[in-house]
């Protein structure tokens, strides 16, 4: 066999979908499997956006589009930009893209390479960390820790700068924990970062609109400071319950939108017509199925904290935003990986271990609440039986 690029033996996955595979086929084997481990809204696509998207097909939109989407959706995502957090931005600063995965890869491979340092939330989102392998550059850890509501302290953030660093990515909602930085250490952050004018930020927002108790989200592109060094990462699958459609969006500094728009042409072309369509629909159309799944995220929220914190050798912290709950599991004697596999295993309910999502996630377990109160009730009861057999023993 012919050698291989480097980099390729430094690419990792997602755990989420291994487990979610494994989930499956014990499925077929006829266990009753409850998945609280993906992060996928059990919501349906409201039904407008969906005929957005039948009206495209039947309307004979089935060509190519421009790579970096057609200018309707591009328009429609600075109005959204405009209204949800406050920010002007020009549509030609839009790239859209095929999921929130291709604006992570495209940036970090702009400006990773051996001998660049990139920073990244641990635990975090694993392609993070798996990209950044890839490119040959150093992967340097954010901790978030759970004394700190999986939060940071910027003032240790940015004393682990070093004329290495090249980009600094954010994930706030994040996934996996539920965290939300504060909007005061977004605020330090940025005024620390303006003695850093080489160091670029890639801000993922996906999670934006799913934030509880009052919170307001700070996007990293409402700080004039920085605006020329942020890459804002949002898409259409969390919110609007749209995972399997395959669509995103970044806004870009000025002069990297063109070499986005370069990468888009070499790997993709374009996103499809008709999901364009129907992302146009989703953003100028009726947001009361957000409301109303957000609304749902944060009652189950309350029953799965509630019922983790009830469980032998469990302790968790109200998570800010997101659906997903980061529990300490570390007093059931299983480490991460232990407490995933007999979880699913042995009472049928598929979690992701911490460490999935980086070394720092160890000893936690992510419970995705995108999931009926029903199950997420009946989950927890399962886990409970099993944690009081092996408290047992």
């Amino acid at each position: 066999m012919a050698k291989l690029f480097d980099g390729m033996a430094r690419l990792g996955t997602e755990t989420a979908f291994e487990v979610l595979a494994r989930a499956e086929e014990l499925a077929r084997s006829g266990q009753d499997i409850i998945n609280l481990g993906i992060g996928q809204p059990d919501f349906k696509t409201p039904p407008h956006i969906v005929e957005a998207a039948v009206r495209a097909l039947r309307d004979g939109h089935h060509g190519y589009t421009p790579a970096p989407g057609i200018p309707a959706i591009r328009e429609a995502v600075a109005e959204d930009i405009a209204q949800w957090r406050g920010v002007e931005v020009d549509p030609s600063r839009v790239v859209v893209v095929p999921g929130g995965k291709v604006t992570m890869f495209f940036a970090i491979v702009m400006f990773g390479g051996p001998g660049v340092e990139i920073m990244y939330p641990n635990p975090g989102f694993p392609i993070y960390e798996s990209v950044i392998n890839f490119t040959g550059a150093k992967a340097v850890p954010i901790p978030l820790l759970e004394e700190r509501d999986f939060s940071f302290d910027a003032e240790s953030v940015l004393a682990n700068i070093t004329p290495a660093t090249r980009l600094l990515i954010l994930n706030t909602p994040a996934n996996p924990t539920g965290g939300v930085v504060p909007k005061s250490e977004i605020e330090k952050l940025v005024a620390g970062l303006v003695d850093h004018p080489d160091v670029y930020v890639l801000s993922d927002e996906i999670y934006c609109r799913m934030l509880y108790d009052g919170r307001e989200h700070a996007s990293l592109l409402a700080y004039p400071e920085i605006a020329d060094r942020v890459i804002m990462l949002d898409g259409w699958s969390k919110t609007y319950a749209m995972t399997g459609w395959r669509l995103g969006f970044a806004v870009w500094p000025g002069k990297l939108a063109e070499l986005a728009t370069r990468l888009a042409i070499n790997c993709h072309s374009c996103v499809n017509a008709p999901t364009q369509h129907a992302g146009v629909a989703a953003l100028k159309g009726p947001q009361d199925a957000v409301e109303t799944m957000v609304s749902a995220f944060d009652k189950r929220r309350s029953v799965v904290v509630e019922g983790l914190n009830a469980l032998p050798g469990v302790s968790c912290r109200v998570p800010g935003g997101a659906f997903y709950a980061f529990p300490n599991v570390t007093g059931t004697g299983l480490d991460a990986r232990a407490f995933q596999n007999r979880v699913l295993e042995e009472a049928g309910v598929a979690t992701v271990a911490g460490t999935s999502f980086g070394a720092f996630g160890e000893g936690y377990a992510r419970f995705s609440y995108a999931n009926s109160e029903a199950n997420i009730r009946r989950a927890l009861d399962r886990v409970g039986q099993l944690l009081a057999d092996v408290k047992a023993t």
